[in-house]
């Protein structure tokens, strides 16, 4: 049986280019979604550029998984265009794709008891044959590390908690390097330093001149780590920006339809939101 790696290194691909800081690495231009009958993403524009980390934020429902699944080229727009690398997302085989761009799930079942560090390097198969292969050992050594799941490498990744199965696939995409880093919900499943782990995570990897999308539901976290924040509101995107400057009172209590009060970190000067309770 062929393996994974297998069907990657007979398929011939265009090698990224290194990536220039700053540049545009992923563009979402009108892109609209149907599923059913359902209007999910209506005329949504979207960018995420080389060294920055992008926040998609809104309530259950607002179009933010569609959106990060159609900007992966994982689900084709009925209208509008995704383009990857400079390049319509549809003009790169599958293999060039998985160069280019890394993407975490929501959730990633595994049917067999594959040991960690095997699920890891899974995030290495595209470059098979290529001549960063040789980065393989380090690149899965590094990620396991990052994420703090390299004491259970022997371990199976069925027999590992949500939280540890989470903090696996991402190393998986870690060890991907690719330019772009499409996360959907890294957090959801983690404690609270994990979830500070997971974050720092991606600014290191924006500091190294990546891009990162990132689907967050926690406020606090997209307004501390994140350089610009998109927040999503029945499928289009209601203010996009700055976390400081879109995160409003008026404009949350609005999109969430739960009055909210924003005041300033005491230490950092980031939004903290806080619900309104009523007594």
């Amino acid at each position: 049986m062929r393996t994974l790696r297998d069907l990657f290194a007979v398929r011939s691909r265009e090698l990224p280019s290194p990536v220039a800081a700053g540049s545009c690495a992923v563009e979402a231009a009108g892109l609209s979604v149907r599923l059913g009958q359902r209007q999910v993403l209506d005329s949504v524009d979207l960018t995420a550029h080389a060294g920055e980390v992008v926040a998609l934020v809104g309530p259950n429902g607002a179009g933010k998984s569609t959106l990060l699944a159609a900007l992966a080229a994982d689900l084709a727009p009925g209208s509008g265009e995704v383009r990857i690398d400079g390049r319509p997302a549809d003009a790169w085989s599958a293999p060039e794709l998985a160069l280019r761009r890394s993407v975490l799930p929501q959730s990633a079942a595994l049917s067999f008891p594959f040991p960690v560090e095997d699920v890891v390097r899974m995030g290495r198969a595209p470059w098979a044959g290529t001549e960063r292969e040789d980065e393989d050992d380090a690149a899965v050594a590094a990620a396991m590390a990052a994420t703090e799941v390299t004491r259970f490498a022997g371990r199976p990744f069925s027999a590992l908690s949500g939280g540890e199965k989470a903090r696996v696939a991402l190393a998986r995409v870690l060890a991907q390097r690719a330019p772009l880093m499409l996360l959907d919900e890294p957090t959801a499943a983690l404690d609270l330093r994990h979830q500070e782990l997971v974050l720092r995570i991606c600014r290191e990897r924006a500091a190294a001149g990546d891009a990162v999308v990132v689907v967050l539901h926690d406020l606090g976290l997209a307004a501390a780590y994140a350089d610009r924040a998109a927040v999503l509101h029945d499928g289009r995107v209601a203010e996009l920006g700055a976390p400081d400057e879109v995160f409003t009172g008026k404009l949350l209590g609005e999109v969430y339809r739960q009055p909210v009060e924003v005041f300033p970190h005491p230490s950092t000067g980031t939004p903290l939101i806080v619900p309104v309770r009523r007594n």
